[in-house]
């Protein structure tokens, strides 16, 4: 029997593409490396890497693939050549010159070559992404409530930050919104502008993206609001780029925003719940992370405490979110989760269990069934993937 969900919010009524990761609407089956990023504690040594057989969903064992401290979270260069990661414990103060790495990738092996680093702009950087192109590295700095582009040279070096941008405010939370916190940072599958949802000022804020010139500059409108308290943690816009979708951390709802893409703005069209009918809020409970299916067809989100994932139908039309299904991530904590290339996989990262769980995908439903894998991997936080040769 389909759950009941319940709605909490208000409702209102060209640049080169680089993909090298198959479609799920290709069908197509390939093996991947699949990279953790991971917490140094207690006993993470940096980087892990398995192996992913996207026909079969069997994944393991995990081995380091570069010793590093706090590598928390990932990205992947278009060419697949190059990965990179934040150092979350970083602080330019302590540390200069340190916060963001780029490796090599070994292609049949998978391991990690350290090719250099650079200064994250701010202290506690908790996410980056590559920009379409793959000359720029983007991150956001949640301790330093800012942001900063970096440029990539042809050797998948990083060079030093183009752009630092601060931001500013608080919001109603006495503790967790008394300054900006800026908590991921996603390029627009256009290219053109980069969107910073920010939990200590309940906003998401807009950038325009000068990928060539690894320079962000303020756009305006300059955000978009959220309803106080929100929390918005990550964001992720459907395939098509016609809407967003911001997950809260603290209130764990789904806000839905219709993209204009030509002019860089954002309407708010749904709010949801992330929890299932007759759960409320409690302590201990957050959100964390937000993911689109390659088809565009479902959305998953993740719920910490409660330790689920949420799924989703999403309206083709006005994409309008119908809450179909919560999934038990077993374990605990899953901060982390990364749908494979294919459309066929979900891993959930379960960062206080030390675990990562494996679903297979009904591709015409969305829903979430467990193979029954569990990969040991510490304080696991992040996950991507890159194609084996």
């Amino acid at each position: 029997m389909k759950p009941l969900w319940r709605t909490v919010g208000w409702m209102l009524g060209s640049s080169l593409v680089l993909p090298v990761l198959p479609a799920a609407e290709n069908g197509g089956a390939a093996s991947y490396h699949v990279y953790f990023g991971t917490y140094s504690k207690p006993n993470s040594r940096g980087i892990y890497r398995a192996v992913l057989d996207s026909a079969t969903g069997k994944l393991g064992p995990a081995e380091v693939a570069a010793e590093a401290k706090d590598p928390a979270f990932l990205a992947v260069h278009p060419n697949g050549r190059y990965v990179y990661a934040i150092m979350e414990s970083s602080d330019p103060a302590k540390t200069p010159g340190r916060g963001v790495m780029a490796y090599a990738v070994e292609p049949k092996t998978g391991a990690l070559t350290l090719l250099n680093e650079q200064s994250a702009g701010g202290p506690g950087p908790c996410h980056l992404e590559v920009d379409r192109t793959g000359r720029t590295v983007l991150v956001a700095n949640y301790s330093g409530g800012s942001v900063a582009a970096l440029p990539i040279g042809a050797d998948g070096k990083l060079g030093s930050a183009k752009t630092v941008l601060a931001h500013a405010g608080s919001s109603v939370h006495p503790t967790r919104q008394q300054r900006p916190h800026a908590h991921a940072i996603n390029v627009a599958p256009d290219n053109r502008f980069a969107l910073v949802p920010d939990l200590g000022i309940d906003k998401v804020m807009v950038y325009r993206l000068d990928a060539a010139q690894s320079t962000l500059a303020p756009h305006a409108p300059a955000f978009a609001a959220l309803p106080p308290g929100s929390g918005p943690r990550h964001l992720a816009f459907r395939p098509d780029g016609k809407f967003v979708y911001v997950i809260n951390e603290l209130l764990c709802t789904l806000a839905v925003f219709r993209y204009e893409a030509a002019a860089g703005t954002l309407a708010p069209v749904q709010t949801v719940s992330t929890l299932p009918a007759g759960e409320t809020v409690r302590p201990g409970f957050s959100t964390a992370e937000v993911v689109a299916h390659p088809s565009g067809k479902f959305l998953y989100g993740s719920n910490r405490g409660h330790d689920s994932i949420a799924v989703f139908a999403v309206n083709p039309d006005n994409g309008f979110l119908d809450g179909i299904q919560h999934v038990p991530t077993g374990g605990k904590t899953p901060r982390h989760f990364a749908v494979d290339p294919t459309g066929r996989w979900l891993l959930a990262e379960n960062q206080n269990s030390d675990t990562v769980t494996v679903f297979a995908i009904d591709a015409r439903t969305g829903r979430l069934t467990p193979t029954g894998q569990s990969l040991a991997v510490p304080s696991p936080v992040c996950a991507v993937f890159v194609p084996r040769p």
